[in-house]
């Protein structure tokens, strides 16, 4: 049976606001969904169901159900519709396949149907936490899998940028190479030295995009 195109995303978001169980997390304690409503009931709420270990302290709100391995099943209600982290992702209609939490940090995996879509969930995520860092991207097809990378460009600065592109267009990082730094730096028109360390600033800020686990 093949898959359906689309992106698995593993996303780790810090700080998320109106979240709960990030908060449970913050001492030396980790947790995982175990289950949870889609959309709010009756009541406007949302039912939530989640595994955390023995010692982690939990609020009062959050009722214990049963002991599960090394940790405890809780169930708590909490509001629907105040902008958590999982309902972000799912109003770009992305079923979010699994939560974990440690450190006060959220490790959310879901599907995209594409790259332009992560790159809004990403986007809105950010506006309500303190970071999002990609942690693995998976892209599906009916013939293979490819892990992806999703550079955020803004990391660079507008000069590096410029740098990046001029050398690109010019062919220094074709092999042979059709021009070579003196030639790229006249057209900037910046010194062969200053070229060299832009470039080597924006290499290091891609590399380090790309070899992050």
């Amino acid at each position: 049976m093949t898959s359906a195109a689309g992106i698995r995303a593993e996303l780790k978001v810090t700080g998320p606001d109106g979240c709960p169980v990030a908060t449970v997390s913050e001492g030396d304690t980790s947790g995982y969904a175990l289950s949870r409503s889609m959309a709010p009931n009756e009541r406007g709420s949302v039912v939530e169901e989640f595994v955390f270990d023995d010692d982690a302290e939990v609020p009062e709100e959050m009722e214990e159900l049963f002991e599960y391995g090394d940790g405890s099943v809780y169930r708590f209600d909490r509001e629907g519709g105040i902008g958590c982290p999982c309902e972000r992702v799912e109003a770009f209609d992305c079923p979010v396949v699994d939560v974990q939490t440690r450190d006060g940090a959220l490790f959310l995996t879901f599907h995209a149907p594409d790259v332009e879509t992560l790159r809004d969930v990403v986007a809105a995520l950010r506006e309500s936490s303190g970071s999002v860092d990609v942690r693995r991207l998976l892209q599906s097809s009916t013939d293979e899998s490819r892990d992806l990378v999703l550079v955020e460009r803004g990391q660079l600065t507008d000069r590096q940028r410029e740098v990046l592109e001029t050398a690109h267009e010019m062919g220094y990082f074709d092999h042979p190479r059709r021009a070579n730094k003196g030639e790229v730096a006249a057209e900037l028109g910046i010194t062969t030295s200053t070229f060299s360390e832009h470039l080597a600033m924006a290499q290091k800020k891609l590399m380090g995009a790309i070899l992050q686990e």
